[in-house]
Protein backbone atom coordinates (compact mmCIF):
# COMPACT_ATOMS: atom_id res chain seq x y z
CA UNK A 1 0.00 0.00 0.00
CA UNK A 2 0.97 3.41 -0.81
CA UNK A 3 2.11 5.71 1.55
CA UNK A 4 0.09 8.92 -0.52
CA UNK A 5 -2.84 9.99 2.74
CA UNK A 6 -5.43 10.50 -0.04
CA UNK A 7 -4.75 7.68 -3.12
CA UNK A 8 -7.42 5.38 -2.85
CA UNK A 9 -5.79 1.86 -3.01
CA UNK A 10 -7.03 -1.70 -3.42
CA UNK A 11 -6.56 -5.28 -3.55
CA UNK A 12 -8.64 -7.56 -5.42
CA UNK A 13 -9.42 -10.71 -4.05
CA UNK A 14 -7.51 -13.74 -6.39
CA UNK A 15 -5.26 -11.51 -8.25
CA UNK A 16 -1.98 -10.12 -8.10
CA UNK A 17 -2.92 -6.75 -9.49
CA UNK A 18 -3.33 -3.80 -8.01
CA UNK A 19 -6.31 -0.38 -8.49
CA UNK A 20 -5.09 3.00 -7.48
CA UNK A 21 -7.36 5.75 -7.73
CA UNK A 22 -5.72 9.68 -7.54
CA UNK A 23 -8.45 11.01 -6.18
CA UNK A 24 -8.78 13.00 -2.91
CA UNK A 25 -10.99 12.13 -0.31
CA UNK A 26 -13.66 14.97 -1.58
CA UNK A 27 -13.68 14.32 -4.85
CA UNK A 28 -16.73 11.76 -5.86
CA UNK A 29 -16.06 8.58 -7.51
CA UNK A 30 -19.23 6.57 -8.64
CA UNK A 31 -18.89 3.07 -7.12
CA UNK A 32 -19.89 1.56 -10.44
CA UNK A 33 -16.95 2.95 -11.84
CA UNK A 34 -14.94 0.92 -8.65
CA UNK A 35 -16.88 -2.29 -8.95
CA UNK A 36 -15.55 -1.64 -13.22
CA UNK A 37 -11.78 -1.10 -12.30
CA UNK A 38 -12.00 -4.23 -9.70
CA UNK A 39 -13.26 -6.19 -12.60
CA UNK A 40 -10.33 -4.86 -15.17
CA UNK A 41 -7.93 -5.88 -12.37
CA UNK A 42 -9.10 -9.73 -12.17
CA UNK A 43 -8.53 -9.95 -16.00
CA UNK A 44 -5.78 -12.69 -16.77
CA UNK A 45 -2.35 -10.25 -17.38
CA UNK A 46 -3.47 -7.65 -15.52
CA UNK A 47 -0.73 -5.88 -13.56
CA UNK A 48 -2.22 -2.51 -12.38
CA UNK A 49 -5.16 -0.43 -12.84
CA UNK A 50 -4.65 3.44 -12.52
CA UNK A 51 -7.81 5.24 -11.94
CA UNK A 52 -7.78 9.19 -12.85
CA UNK A 53 -9.60 11.64 -10.74
CA UNK A 54 -11.89 12.11 -13.97
CA UNK A 55 -13.04 8.76 -13.06
CA UNK A 56 -16.71 7.37 -14.33
CA UNK A 57 -17.96 4.23 -15.70
CA UNK A 58 -17.91 3.64 -19.24
CA UNK A 59 -19.76 0.64 -21.51
CA UNK A 60 -18.06 -2.34 -19.77
CA UNK A 61 -14.51 -0.67 -18.77
CA UNK A 62 -14.01 2.71 -16.95
CA UNK A 63 -13.53 5.79 -18.31
CA UNK A 64 -10.59 7.82 -17.04
CA UNK A 65 -8.13 4.52 -16.59
CA UNK A 66 -4.97 3.36 -17.41
CA UNK A 67 -4.35 -0.13 -17.24
CA UNK A 68 -1.18 -2.23 -17.55
CA UNK A 69 -1.22 -5.97 -18.56
CA UNK A 70 0.88 -8.87 -20.08
CA UNK A 71 -2.02 -9.10 -22.48
CA UNK A 72 -3.75 -7.12 -25.15
CA UNK A 73 -7.54 -6.38 -24.42
CA UNK A 74 -9.03 -4.10 -27.32
CA UNK A 75 -12.47 -3.39 -25.39
CA UNK A 76 -10.29 -1.48 -22.85
CA UNK A 77 -9.36 0.71 -25.29
CA UNK A 78 -12.69 0.87 -26.92
CA UNK A 79 -14.24 1.97 -30.06
CA UNK A 80 -13.16 5.58 -30.72
CA UNK A 81 -9.17 4.74 -30.85
CA UNK A 82 -7.23 7.84 -31.62
CA UNK A 83 -9.83 10.03 -29.44
CA UNK A 84 -7.69 13.26 -28.13
CA UNK A 85 -7.12 16.77 -28.13
CA UNK A 86 -5.25 18.76 -29.80
CA UNK A 87 -4.68 23.01 -29.24
CA UNK A 88 -3.74 25.31 -32.16
CA UNK A 89 -2.78 28.82 -31.87
CA UNK A 90 -4.68 31.28 -33.78
CA UNK A 91 -4.60 34.92 -34.76
CA UNK A 92 -7.49 37.07 -35.34
CA UNK A 93 -8.13 40.81 -34.98
CA UNK A 94 -10.95 40.92 -33.07
CA UNK A 95 -12.78 37.46 -30.64
CA UNK A 96 -16.58 38.75 -30.96
CA UNK A 97 -18.21 35.37 -29.98
CA UNK A 98 -21.70 36.32 -31.54
CA UNK A 99 -19.95 37.31 -34.40
CA UNK A 100 -17.42 34.30 -34.94
CA UNK A 101 -20.07 31.74 -34.21
CA UNK A 102 -21.64 32.52 -37.11
CA UNK A 103 -18.75 31.71 -39.66
CA UNK A 104 -17.98 28.73 -38.19
CA UNK A 105 -18.31 26.09 -40.90
CA UNK A 106 -20.71 22.65 -41.42
CA UNK A 107 -18.72 20.52 -39.43
CA UNK A 108 -21.02 17.45 -40.09
CA UNK A 109 -20.18 17.95 -43.76
CA UNK A 110 -17.47 15.94 -44.51
CA UNK A 111 -14.48 16.75 -46.67
CA UNK A 112 -14.62 14.86 -50.07
CA UNK A 113 -11.33 14.61 -52.16
CA UNK A 114 -12.98 15.16 -55.48
CA UNK A 115 -15.54 17.38 -54.39
CA UNK A 116 -13.91 19.71 -52.23
CA UNK A 117 -10.62 19.03 -53.74
CA UNK A 118 -10.24 23.23 -53.90
CA UNK A 119 -10.89 23.30 -50.28
CA UNK A 120 -7.53 25.10 -48.59
CA UNK A 121 -7.53 22.87 -45.37
CA UNK A 122 -6.05 19.82 -47.71
CA UNK A 123 -2.82 21.40 -47.11
CA UNK A 124 -2.43 19.98 -43.78
CA UNK A 125 -2.49 16.55 -45.13
CA UNK A 126 1.33 15.14 -45.53
CA UNK A 127 0.72 11.73 -47.58
CA UNK A 128 -1.89 9.44 -47.85
CA UNK A 129 -5.32 8.76 -45.38
CA UNK A 130 -4.50 6.54 -42.98
CA UNK A 131 -5.95 2.75 -43.51
CA UNK A 132 -7.90 5.25 -46.87
CA UNK A 133 -10.52 5.92 -44.51
CA UNK A 134 -12.59 8.77 -45.68
CA UNK A 135 -15.82 8.56 -44.08
CA UNK A 136 -16.15 11.42 -41.66
CA UNK A 137 -12.94 12.90 -42.70
CA UNK A 138 -12.88 16.83 -41.66
CA UNK A 139 -16.40 16.03 -39.25
CA UNK A 140 -16.06 16.65 -35.14
CA UNK A 141 -18.29 14.06 -34.28
CA UNK A 142 -21.42 13.83 -31.55
CA UNK A 143 -21.32 12.99 -28.00
CA UNK A 144 -18.27 14.74 -25.80
CA UNK A 145 -16.37 16.03 -29.25
CA UNK A 146 -16.28 19.69 -29.93
CA UNK A 147 -14.55 22.28 -31.73
CA UNK A 148 -13.57 24.99 -29.36
CA UNK A 149 -12.04 29.20 -29.85
CA UNK A 150 -10.69 30.09 -26.67
CA UNK A 151 -8.68 32.70 -25.18
CA UNK A 152 -5.71 32.15 -22.65
CA UNK A 153 -6.89 33.55 -18.78
CA UNK A 154 -5.03 32.80 -16.31
CA UNK A 155 -1.24 31.96 -16.57
CA UNK A 156 0.06 29.66 -13.88
CA UNK A 157 2.96 29.01 -14.65
CA UNK A 158 5.06 31.13 -16.30
CA UNK A 159 7.64 29.24 -17.96
CA UNK A 160 6.22 26.24 -19.46
CA UNK A 161 3.87 28.61 -21.01
CA UNK A 162 6.61 30.82 -22.40
CA UNK A 163 7.79 27.47 -23.57
CA UNK A 164 4.28 26.37 -25.59
CA UNK A 165 4.34 30.08 -27.05
CA UNK A 166 1.69 31.06 -25.27
CA UNK A 167 0.53 34.27 -22.99
CA UNK A 168 -2.87 36.11 -21.65
CA UNK A 169 -5.30 36.84 -24.05
CA UNK A 170 -4.47 35.05 -27.15
CA UNK A 171 -6.48 32.76 -28.71
CA UNK A 172 -6.58 28.92 -29.63
CA UNK A 173 -8.65 26.36 -31.06
CA UNK A 174 -9.14 22.98 -28.67
CA UNK A 175 -10.03 20.35 -30.97
CA UNK A 176 -11.62 16.97 -29.43
CA UNK A 177 -12.23 14.43 -31.64
CA UNK A 178 -11.45 11.01 -32.77
CA UNK A 179 -11.42 8.28 -35.43
CA UNK A 180 -14.72 8.78 -36.86
CA UNK A 181 -16.13 4.96 -37.08
CA UNK A 182 -12.43 3.72 -38.07
CA UNK A 183 -11.95 2.35 -34.20
CA UNK A 184 -15.63 1.23 -34.05
CA UNK A 185 -14.92 -0.39 -37.57
CA UNK A 186 -11.66 -2.08 -35.59
CA UNK A 187 -13.35 -3.07 -32.48
CA UNK A 188 -16.17 -4.79 -34.20
CA UNK A 189 -14.11 -6.96 -35.81
CA UNK A 190 -12.38 -8.11 -32.87
CA UNK A 191 -15.62 -8.66 -30.69
CA UNK A 192 -16.97 -10.11 -33.28
CA UNK A 193 -14.43 -12.84 -33.19
CA UNK A 194 -13.44 -12.85 -29.84
CA UNK A 195 -16.11 -11.01 -27.66
CA UNK A 196 -14.55 -9.51 -24.63
CA UNK A 197 -11.28 -11.21 -25.23
CA UNK A 198 -7.60 -10.57 -25.25
CA UNK A 199 -6.70 -9.91 -29.21
CA UNK A 200 -5.53 -13.18 -30.86
CA UNK A 201 -3.03 -11.48 -32.43
CA UNK A 202 -1.47 -8.13 -31.00
CA UNK A 203 0.66 -7.36 -33.63
CA UNK A 204 -2.12 -7.26 -36.47
CA UNK A 205 -4.64 -5.56 -33.58
CA UNK A 206 -1.84 -2.50 -33.21
CA UNK A 207 -0.95 -2.23 -37.08
CA UNK A 208 -4.94 -1.12 -37.25
CA UNK A 209 -4.93 0.71 -34.25
CA UNK A 210 -2.20 2.72 -34.73
CA UNK A 211 -3.83 3.74 -38.67
CA UNK A 212 -6.53 4.86 -36.26
CA UNK A 213 -4.23 6.82 -34.24
CA UNK A 214 -2.28 8.82 -36.65
CA UNK A 215 -6.23 9.31 -38.41
CA UNK A 216 -7.60 10.64 -35.34
CA UNK A 217 -4.54 13.61 -35.08
CA UNK A 218 -4.71 14.24 -38.80
CA UNK A 219 -8.69 14.77 -38.45
CA UNK A 220 -7.94 17.37 -35.63
CA UNK A 221 -5.52 18.96 -38.18
CA UNK A 222 -7.90 18.97 -40.72
CA UNK A 223 -11.19 20.32 -38.05
CA UNK A 224 -8.25 23.43 -37.11
CA UNK A 225 -7.75 24.14 -40.36
CA UNK A 226 -11.49 23.90 -41.58
CA UNK A 227 -12.25 26.54 -38.60
CA UNK A 228 -9.40 28.65 -39.25
CA UNK A 229 -10.04 29.41 -43.04
CA UNK A 230 -13.31 30.23 -42.17
CA UNK A 231 -12.54 32.76 -39.34
CA UNK A 232 -10.26 34.14 -41.75
CA UNK A 233 -6.55 33.19 -39.88
CA UNK A 234 -3.93 30.86 -40.93
CA UNK A 235 -3.83 27.27 -39.65
CA UNK A 236 -1.64 26.52 -37.78
CA UNK A 237 0.70 23.37 -35.94
CA UNK A 238 -0.55 22.00 -32.73
CA UNK A 239 1.44 22.45 -29.72
CA UNK A 240 -0.41 20.13 -27.92
CA UNK A 241 -2.26 16.53 -29.62
CA UNK A 242 -2.63 14.08 -26.88
CA UNK A 243 -4.72 11.12 -27.90
CA UNK A 244 -6.44 9.69 -24.59
CA UNK A 245 -7.71 6.61 -25.93
CA UNK A 246 -4.91 4.26 -27.15
CA UNK A 247 -2.84 0.88 -26.18
CA UNK A 248 1.01 1.46 -26.23
CA UNK A 249 3.53 -1.26 -25.80
CA UNK A 250 5.52 -0.04 -22.73
CA UNK A 251 8.65 -1.67 -20.52
CA UNK A 252 7.08 -5.07 -22.65
CA UNK A 253 3.67 -4.83 -21.58
CA UNK A 254 0.52 -3.14 -22.66
CA UNK A 255 -0.62 0.21 -21.66
CA UNK A 256 -4.31 0.49 -22.16
CA UNK A 257 -5.62 4.07 -21.93
CA UNK A 258 -9.70 5.05 -21.81
CA UNK A 259 -10.18 8.43 -21.56
CA UNK A 260 -6.72 9.09 -19.89
CA UNK A 261 -3.71 11.13 -21.65
CA UNK A 262 -0.10 10.46 -21.74
CA UNK A 263 0.94 11.78 -18.55
CA UNK A 264 5.07 11.28 -18.92
CA UNK A 265 6.69 14.69 -19.87
CA UNK A 266 3.71 15.06 -22.03
CA UNK A 267 1.66 18.47 -22.45
CA UNK A 268 -2.28 17.80 -21.96
CA UNK A 269 -4.85 20.08 -22.79
CA UNK A 270 -7.60 18.94 -19.49
CA UNK A 271 -10.54 19.78 -21.10
CA UNK A 272 -13.45 21.57 -18.91
CA UNK A 273 -17.05 21.91 -20.01
CA UNK A 274 -18.42 24.41 -22.69
CA UNK A 275 -19.25 26.94 -18.71
CA UNK A 276 -16.23 26.48 -17.31
CA UNK A 277 -11.97 27.33 -18.24
CA UNK A 278 -10.30 24.17 -19.26
CA UNK A 279 -6.75 23.51 -18.48
CA UNK A 280 -3.19 23.18 -20.02
CA UNK A 281 -1.14 20.93 -17.48
CA UNK A 282 2.53 20.17 -18.11
CA UNK A 283 2.00 16.66 -17.01
CA UNK A 284 4.85 13.92 -14.81
CA UNK A 285 3.05 11.19 -13.64
CA UNK A 286 5.07 8.41 -13.10
CA UNK A 287 4.24 4.12 -12.85
CA UNK A 288 1.69 4.40 -9.90
CA UNK A 289 -0.15 5.90 -12.17
CA UNK A 290 0.85 4.45 -15.08
CA UNK A 291 2.73 7.61 -16.96
CA UNK A 292 -0.78 9.41 -17.04
CA UNK A 293 -3.00 11.86 -16.41
CA UNK A 294 -6.97 12.98 -16.66
CA UNK A 295 -8.60 13.95 -19.71
CA UNK A 296 -11.23 16.18 -18.75
CA UNK A 297 -13.76 17.07 -15.73
CA UNK A 298 -15.80 13.39 -16.20
CA UNK A 299 -19.39 12.79 -16.39
CA UNK A 300 -21.34 12.32 -13.26
CA UNK A 301 -24.39 12.04 -14.94
CA UNK A 302 -25.48 9.51 -17.57
CA UNK A 303 -27.07 11.23 -20.39
CA UNK A 304 -30.58 10.40 -19.44
CA UNK A 305 -30.47 11.92 -16.62
CA UNK A 306 -28.66 14.85 -17.91
CA UNK A 307 -31.38 15.24 -20.25
CA UNK A 308 -34.43 14.87 -17.75
CA UNK A 309 -33.19 17.15 -14.98
CA UNK A 310 -31.68 19.56 -17.64
CA UNK A 311 -34.69 19.95 -19.23
CA UNK A 312 -36.53 20.80 -15.81
CA UNK A 313 -34.06 23.28 -15.36
CA UNK A 314 -32.58 24.79 -18.18
CA UNK A 315 -34.61 26.31 -21.98
CA UNK A 316 -32.49 25.59 -24.72
CA UNK A 317 -31.92 29.59 -25.24
CA UNK A 318 -29.92 29.46 -21.52
CA UNK A 319 -27.78 26.29 -22.31
CA UNK A 320 -26.48 28.58 -25.97
CA UNK A 321 -25.09 31.21 -23.90
CA UNK A 322 -22.67 30.10 -20.70
CA UNK A 323 -22.10 32.28 -17.98
CA UNK A 324 -18.43 32.58 -19.02
CA UNK A 325 -20.54 34.95 -21.86
CA UNK A 326 -19.18 32.22 -24.48
CA UNK A 327 -21.79 31.02 -27.49
CA UNK A 328 -22.49 27.37 -27.69
CA UNK A 329 -23.44 26.18 -31.59
CA UNK A 330 -25.70 23.20 -31.17
CA UNK A 331 -28.77 22.52 -33.48
CA UNK A 332 -29.35 19.39 -31.28
CA UNK A 333 -31.24 20.04 -28.10
CA UNK A 334 -30.93 17.07 -26.77
CA UNK A 335 -27.05 16.73 -27.40
CA UNK A 336 -27.18 20.49 -25.72
CA UNK A 337 -28.98 19.09 -22.36
CA UNK A 338 -26.68 15.33 -22.49
CA UNK A 339 -24.00 17.83 -22.55
CA UNK A 340 -24.71 20.72 -20.46
CA UNK A 341 -22.24 21.79 -17.75
CA UNK A 342 -23.71 20.17 -14.71
CA UNK A 343 -23.53 16.65 -16.07
CA UNK A 344 -19.49 17.10 -15.62
CA UNK A 345 -17.45 17.32 -12.28
CA UNK A 346 -15.84 20.40 -11.79
CA UNK A 347 -12.62 20.75 -13.52
CA UNK A 348 -10.70 22.68 -10.43
CA UNK A 349 -11.24 19.65 -8.29
CA UNK A 350 -9.73 17.28 -11.15
CA UNK A 351 -6.95 18.94 -11.53
CA UNK A 352 -6.12 19.95 -8.07
CA UNK A 353 -6.11 16.45 -7.42
CA UNK A 354 -3.32 16.00 -10.21
CA UNK A 355 -1.48 18.22 -8.16
CA UNK A 356 -2.18 16.83 -5.10
CA UNK A 357 -0.83 13.82 -6.26
CA UNK A 358 2.27 15.40 -8.20
CA UNK A 359 0.73 14.40 -11.64
CA UNK A 360 0.61 17.41 -13.34
CA UNK A 361 1.73 20.77 -13.04
CA UNK A 362 -0.80 23.35 -14.00
CA UNK A 363 0.15 25.74 -16.68
CA UNK A 364 -2.86 28.04 -18.16
CA UNK A 365 -6.56 27.98 -18.48
CA UNK A 366 -8.28 28.52 -21.85
CA UNK A 367 -11.83 30.28 -21.34
CA UNK A 368 -14.06 29.08 -24.07
CA UNK A 369 -15.20 31.90 -26.28
CA UNK A 370 -17.31 29.47 -29.26
CA UNK A 371 -18.04 26.08 -28.41
CA UNK A 372 -19.36 24.02 -31.70
CA UNK A 373 -20.96 21.07 -31.48
CA UNK A 374 -23.03 20.34 -33.91
CA UNK A 375 -24.87 22.87 -36.93
CA UNK A 376 -27.61 25.57 -36.27
CA UNK A 377 -30.59 24.72 -37.42
CA UNK A 378 -31.39 27.47 -38.65
CA UNK A 379 -34.94 29.39 -37.45
CA UNK A 380 -36.85 27.41 -39.42
CA UNK A 381 -35.92 24.31 -38.20
CA UNK A 382 -35.30 25.70 -34.94
CA UNK A 383 -38.78 26.50 -34.60
CA UNK A 384 -40.26 22.65 -35.68
CA UNK A 385 -37.42 21.43 -33.06
CA UNK A 386 -39.05 23.95 -30.59
CA UNK A 387 -42.47 22.22 -31.13
CA UNK A 388 -41.36 19.34 -30.73
CA UNK A 389 -39.87 19.71 -27.29
CA UNK A 390 -42.93 21.70 -25.89
CA UNK A 391 -43.78 20.16 -22.46
CA UNK A 392 -40.88 18.94 -21.87
CA UNK A 393 -38.54 21.02 -20.15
Amino acid sequence: MSAHPSRREFLPPSTPATVAVFASAGSWIESAALDQCRQVAALAGMVHVAGMPDLHSGKGAPIGAAMTSTVLYPFLVGSDIGCGIAVFPIALRRAVPERLAARFPDLDRALDPERDADDPAWAVVAGDIPAGHLDGLGTVGRGNHFVELARIGTVLAPEHASRLGLDTGDLVLVVHSGSRGLGERILRAHTEAHGAGPASDPAAYLARHDAAVRWGSLNRRLLAARVAHALGAEPTAPIVDQCHNLVEVRDGRYLHRKGAAPGDGRDVLVAGTRGTPSYLVAAHAGPAANHSVAHGAGRKMSRADALRRGRAKHTVEELRRTPLGSVVVCGERQLLFEEAPTAYKRIEQVVGDLVAHDLATPVATTVPLVTYKTPDLGPRAERRDNRRGQGRR
